[in-house]
């Protein structure tokens, strides 16, 4: 698996640079979803999603948008016995099929369940059945409930890894390679009673929308209709705790790969 970062990622930051990569800071902190830490572990993704991977997936990465991180989607091989699933690399920052250009996108790093049918930039891929799941060890999200912006690691009991429902498209890369893009899709969370204290309290709460694994082959292969049925709040246990961002000590080059893994908390830190 390519673990490498690429170079989508035209945004300003607040240094005025031109990236994060140029000046080290993240213009993402306050967003949906734009950080999570992805399951890499070929063992992990097996045990918990039944999913083969190829190659070195290396470590797993502490993921922004505009790097890559794992996406699963359905085998096609010829071999009957092995696992229905498989691990590909994707950027997570969709782009769609009628875009020439990775750097178009802009926050297509999560995308509305509600509107995913028919917002332009994902209707095609959502017609067409180009659903993903993309496993998490955990999600990371804004909350303010001590007055000013805090990072929040989320997480589930045991350290079971999550499985967030996703969207994909291909797009062709400067130098001739076919990648995956990606997207995490969120709902509304104004009544969980866990997720609603996260975001700022002006705002809409929204959450990922995590899938139980009895309907992940539903989610891949199921209707449109079925798949949109799956798009709802999960009201399964989580857990989280403070965790702010490591510091960097200075911005990796943009094929370096280098990036900062945290910790996973401690089993007795939790609430």
């Amino acid at each position: 698996m390519l673990r490498s970062c690429l170079f989508i990622q035209y945004h300003h930051c607040p240094c005025e640079r031109f990236t994060w990569r140029a000046c080290g800071a993240w213009p993402y902190h306050l967003a949906m979803c734009s950080n999570f830490l992805g399951v890499t572990d070929p063992q992990r993704l097996l045990q918990y999603f039944n999913a083969s991977t190829e190659g070195d997936p290396g470590p797993p990465n502490d993921t922004y948008p505009g790097q890559f991180s794992p996406m699963l989607i359905r085998a096609t091989g010829p071999d009957p016995t092995a696992p229905p699933l498989k691990a590909v690399d994707a950027i997570f920052r969709f782009v769609p099929d009628f875009v020439a250009k990775l750097e178009w996108a802009r926050n297509t790093f999560n995308a509305r369940g509600e509107e995913v049918q028919r917002k332009r930039t994902y209707k095609g891929a959502w017609a067409s059945g180009r659903r993903c799941i993309i496993p998490v060890e955990c999600v990371y999200e804004p909350n303010y409930e001590s007055g000013r912006y805090e990072r929040w690691r989320i997480w589930q009991p045991g350290f079971v890894p999550m499985g967030i429902a996703g969207i994909y498209d291909q797009v062709k890369h400067p130098d001739g390679r076919v990648l995956y893009t990606m997207a995490m899709l969120t709902v509304n969370a104004d009544s969980h009673p866990f997720m609603k204290r996260f975001h700022k309290p002006e705002d809409e709460k929204r959450m990922v929308a995590v899938l139980a694994p009895q309907d992940y082959q539903r989610w891949l292969a199921g209707t449109v209709e079925e798949a949109a049925a799956l798009l709802k709040p999960w009201h399964g246990p989580l857990l989280g705790e403070h965790a702010p961002a490591p510091a960097r000590k200075k911005a990796p080059r943009a094929e370096s790969g280098k990036v900062v893994k945290p910790d996973l908390p401690e089993q007795d830190g939790l609430f």
